[in-house]
């Protein structure tokens, strides 16, 4: 089963924009799946990551925010 890395993200924000190209770049190599959840309009989400988007987990797990370090998530993504 592939790695599943979720992308809390909100329109119009570009870091959002780079670390989701960033890692759409990087699924069919590093074979995992990429799942974008907008949190706008939800109250929720806002509280939890308003001010860190994008903020990025893997397999439900907090991973990083605000930028992807690729040497960083190759890592992570390995251990996965």
């Amino acid at each position: 089963m592939k790695p599943l890395v979720t992308v809390y993200s909100r329109s119009g924000c570009h870091l959002c924009e780079n670390a989701e190209a960033t890692l759409a770049g990087l699924t069919d190599e590093l074979q995992f799946d990429l799942e974008i959840k907008l949190i706008d309009g939800s109250e929720e989400l806002e509280k939890l990551y308003g001010h860190e988007v994008p903020v990025i987990h893997i397999d439900g797990q907090p991973h990083d925010f605000f930028r992807v370090d690729e040497i960083r998530f190759r890592k992570a993504l390995t251990k996965s």
